[in-house]
């Protein structure tokens, strides 16, 4: 999936680069049935969720909890966002 790939891609260590796929899976896990089941709408907000990772992760994280709440702030930011504009 392009989601996984955007991480994958991104200049992580190995290490790193678990600790970001885990929190991916654990973020997406807990929001995915806010998306319905049209896959090009699940598509764009796993790309949403991939790229909300990237932004809040380093070469030093560890934490996938913390990785995955943070994501999850900036995600939720991004919706807020949207909501206001089409207002």
């Amino acid at each position: 999936m392009k989601a996984r790939s955007i991480i994958g891609n991104a200049s992580f260590g190995p290490d790193t680069l678990k600790v970001l796929y885990r929190a991916f899976d654990d973020a997406w896990a807990s929001v995915a049935g806010n998306f319905g089941d049209d896959p090009s709408v699940i598509e764009r907000a796993r790309v949403r969720l991939a790229n909300a990772l990237l932004s809040v992760a380093s070469e030093e994280s560890r934490d996938a909890e913390v990785l995955k709440r943070a994501a999850l702030v900036v995600m939720a930011g991004v919706y807020q966002d949207r909501g206001k504009k089409n207002s």
